[in-house]
């Protein structure tokens, strides 16, 4: 159901940074669009109460991005890591130096101290990738939520992604992707475990403050089909967004939802959405965005076209991942939709 390879996608990005615009101006994400400076923290999280599905002897493992408005001081944060960067780069085969992603440019600052929030604290919005894809690839999405207020948590499932790095320079790869049968459904729900655990753990931490009544999420394929399952099994989630995402069982969900999707998430999870459709009582919106591919919410589609590199990707890849529209346009409408979705349904009156 989920074979929307996660190596297409990183080949389409990497194939971008083969030839920079220009020393002078080295490929950067898109500006957010908010008042407030950025900062970035990485976090290692360990569950000890739980087993990894993926590697039983082990307890389950989480990176997590913690992006949040922030004092401006500081070095700049990193889209990767260097040994991400090169395994990704050497993985894939391509000759391109050790570096190419680690120098996408990026604007928030590593380790910033955090704004002070008024009131209760910032509301949290929680980001979970795409089967095999890492949370790097909502980093556009994380930035302008930061950028408007949000305090913005996107996690690496550990064993769903290629080449993340973990502390001691592990470098995690994708055994979901490489599983027998169809492994996701389960992964989803598992992933209402490792966000809720998340959540826990964000809302334990005296900096940045986060308001605990204002908790949304969002994800993308795999990642949207976990936010369905995670506002069913834990109500301090009171708002969500599936980018895309399959729904492989109805929930019952009270709060509001939104779904965005593509023609071919359409083909490939209309079954799914329809059957499911019924079971959510509370606001709803499903919108069918038919310029759209698979992964238009995430930076890559958006690289690529930076760079004049979108002839090097085969056509009928291109219209599966990113549609028959603008890249550019299209992960614009996907920011900004997030940002006002939040916005609204995480307001101080909900």
């Amino acid at each position: 159901m989920l074979r929307f390879r996660f190596l297409t996608v990183v080949a389409v990005l990497l194939l971008g940074l083969a030839a920079p615009a220009s020393a002078a101006e080295p490929a950067a994400l898109l500006s957010p669009e908010g008042k407030y400076p950025l900062g970035l923290r990485t976090l290692h999280l360990t569950d000890t109460s739980r087993a990894d599905p993926w590697v039983p002897s082990e307890r389950r493992e989480l990176m997590v991005s913690l992006w949040y408005p922030a004092f401006p001081i500081g070095e700049r944060a990193q889209y990767l890591t260097a040994a991400e960067s090169a395994a990704t780069v050497k993985g894939l085969g391509l000759d391109l130096p050790a570096d190419a992603v680690q120098r996408v440019g990026v604007h928030a600052r590593k380790d910033a101290p955090a704004l002070p929030s008024a009131g209760r604290g910032w509301p949290l919005v929680l980001l979970s990738p795409g089967a095999g894809n890492s949370r790097t690839t909502l980093t556009t999405l994380a930035e302008n939520l930061a950028a408007n207020g949000f305090v913005v948590a996107a996690v690496d499932h550990a064993y769903e992604a290629y080449n993340v790095e973990f502390p001691g320079g592990r470098l995690v790869q994708c055994i979901a992707c490489q599983a027998p049968g169809e492994p996701w459904p389960a992964a989803m729900e598992n992933r209402a475990k490792d966000i809720s655990f998340v959540v826990d753990t964000v809302l334990g931490q005296r900096s940045p403050r986060i308001d605990r009544a204002r908790v949304g999420m969002a994800g993308h394929s795999a990642g949207g089909g976990a936010t369905a399952f995670t506002m069913a099994a834990d109500r301090r989630v009171k708002a969500g967004v599936s980018l895309d995402g399959p729904l492989s069982r109805p929930v019952a969900l009270d709060r509001p939802f939104a779904l965005l999707t593509s023609p071919i998430g359409e083909q490939q999870f209309g079954a799914g959405w329809d059957a499911g459709w019924p079971t959510l009582t509370g606001w709803k919106e499903r919108r069918h965005l038919p310029r759209t591919g698979h992964s238009s919410s995430t930076d890559n589609g958006y690289l690529t076209v930076l760079l004049n590199q979108k002839d090097k990707v085969p056509p009928a890849t291109w219209r599966r991942q990113y549609g028959s529209g603008d890249a550019t346009a299209s992960l614009e409408f996907f920011r900004d939709y997030l940002t006002a979705f939040f916005q609204a349904r995480l307001s101080r009156m909900n």
